[in-house]
């Protein structure tokens, strides 16, 4: 059998949270057909005492627990494959951007290491060079629905897991800017009907309307994006 094309490996405290829903429709086909791999490993195996303790009180006080450095460093060196990304899922991380996700698909595979409590020991995170990153500006419970988020970004950008690959080409972020607005049947729905341009048949006219309406949208809802998009079509010396 051929090797995967993104082999995944997730330390976790809850492996029984994987694939979970990567385990249905285009990720879940594409894991049983061997296109992705997936292995969740459980970071208590990795304490030293009989209770298999991963966490301790935070030096210098305050609430919750912080996970130990020395487990989680053991539990990092039996897993992570030299050379490939170790990302550490955190509030303070760098967002993720669609970018990133096409960086990551060009590789072999990750190691994702989902958090918990209050957090990491952030000698660890120096010690064994962590990426950070967050899914936003808000906080979870823990690291493992980053995880899964992040490996469905990935595995649905895998050749031969789309139906199309225009379909992952034409998506918001991809271009900069946010994604078009779709219609299908019925061609009128409460008194609403599909803009003409779109069943008009002009293929030229359609993907300019796209274009018109992609640029708009992000325009009016993300003006960091439309900001960095203005810039890019500067430097590349088109019009705005």
């Amino acid at each position: 059998m051929a090797e995967p094309l993104f082999q995944a490996r997730v330390l976790t405290l809850f492996p029984d949270m994987f694939p979970g829903p990567l385990g249905h429709s285009l990720a879940g086909r594409a894991l049983e057909s061997g296109l992705w791999s997936l292995a969740a490993t459980d970071i208590r195996s990795f304490a030293a005492d009989r209770h298999r303790t991963v966490d301790d009180t935070p030096a210098g006080g305050g609430a919750g627990m912080v996970m130990r450095a020395d487990v989680v460093a053991r539990a990092v060196d039996a897993v992570h494959k030299g050379g490939e990304p170790l990302i550490y899922f955190s509030p303070r991380g760098r967002p993720l951007t669609q970018r990133r996700v096409r960086e990551l698909v060009a590789g072999k595979g990750a190691t994702l290491l989902c958090g918990r409590f209050e957090g990491l020991d952030e000698r660890v995170i120096e010690a064994r060079a962590m990426e950070e990153v967050s899914l936003g500006d808000f906080v979870l419970s823990g690291g493992e629905i980053a995880a899964l988020a992040l490996l469905d970004a990935i595995v649905r950008l895998l050749p031969g897991v789309m139906g199309k690959e225009i379909s992952g080409t034409e998506e918001s972020f991809e271009a900069g800017l946010l994604e078009y607005p779709h219609y299908t049947r019925p061609p009128v729905f409460e008194g609403r009907e599909i803009p003409p341009v779109l069943i008009s048949g002009d293929h030229g006219k359609v993907a300019q309307w796209r274009r018109q309406m992609a640029e708009e949208a992000t325009r009016a809802r993300r003006a960091d994006l439309w900001e960095e998009y203005l810039k890019e079509r500067l430097a590349r010396g088109k019009n705005v």
